[in-house]
C-alpha cells in the first residue's frame, strides 16, 4: 500500500479486499443460514464477490431452494461467476415455474460455452412472447454468437414488446453477420 505507484496501490488493495472477503466466508455463511429474507439475498451476492469453486455448493444449494428471491438471486450470481461447474443447474433452471428465475438463467447462460443441445433450449425462448424471456434469449443467443437464431430473430423486430424489439435491435447489432 506504500508504493508510491497508484495502479500497484490500487491492485494492493483490492487483494487486500478479496482476502478479507474470504476470511468471512463463515460470516457470510452463517448470515446466508440465519438472516432475513434481504440479508440472505446480501450474502448470496458477497459469495459472488469472494467467487471461486469455494462458494460454488453454496450458492448451487441456493439455486435450488423454494424461496423465489434467493433461487434468483443464487442463478444471477452463478451466471456472473460462470464456472463450467454451474452449467448444470443454470440449464435446470430454464425449467423453473417462475419467470423471473428462468430469465436470470437465460442471462446467465450467455456467460458460458454450451453446446447445441441447450442452445436450443435457448432459441425455444424466442416463442415466449411474454417480453421477458424472449428478449434475454436473444441478448444470450447474440453473446452466444448463434448465428443460427438470427432468422428467428428478426422478426422479433416488430414484437408487441418494446424490451423484445430492443433486444432483437442489440443482438442483431451484435452479431457476426
Amino acid at each position: 500500500m506504500k508504493d508510491s505507484v497508484s495502479s500497484v496501490q490500487m491492485a494492493a488493495a483490492q487483494a487486500i479486499e478479496r482476502l478479507e472477503g474470504l476470511n468471512s466466508t463463515g460470516e457470510i455463511l452463517s448470515v446466508l443460514k440465519n438472516g432475513d429474507m434481504g440479508a440472505r439475498i446480501g450474502a448470496i451476492y458477497a459469495l459472488g464477490e469472494i467467487g471461486g469453486e469455494k462458494v460454488l455448493p453454496p450458492l448451487i444449494y441456493c439455486a435450488g431452494r423454494p424461496e423465489v428471491d434467493i433461487r434468483s438471486a443464487a442463478v444471477d450470481v452463478l451466471g456472473r461467476l460462470a464456472l463450467p461447474s454451474a452449467l448444470p443447474i443454470l440449464v435446470e433452471r430454464l425449467e423453473d415455474k417462475h419467470a423471473a428465475v428462468q430469465a436470470r438463467a437465460i442471462t446467465a447462460l450467455g456467460n458460458f460455452r454450451i453446446g447445441p443441445d441447450v442452445l436450443q433450449r435457448l432459441r425455444a425462448f424466442l416463442d415466449a412472447s411474454d417480453g421477458s424471456l424472449e428478449a434475454e434469449a436473444t441478448l444470450s443467443l447474440a453473446r452466444l454468437k448463434d448465428v443460427i437464431s438470427v432468422d428467428r430473430i428478426i422478426p422479433l423486430l416488430a414484437s408487441h414488446h418494446a424490451s423484445t424489439r430492443q433486444a432483437a435491435a442489440t443482438a442483431l447489432y451484435l452479431m457476426p453477420l
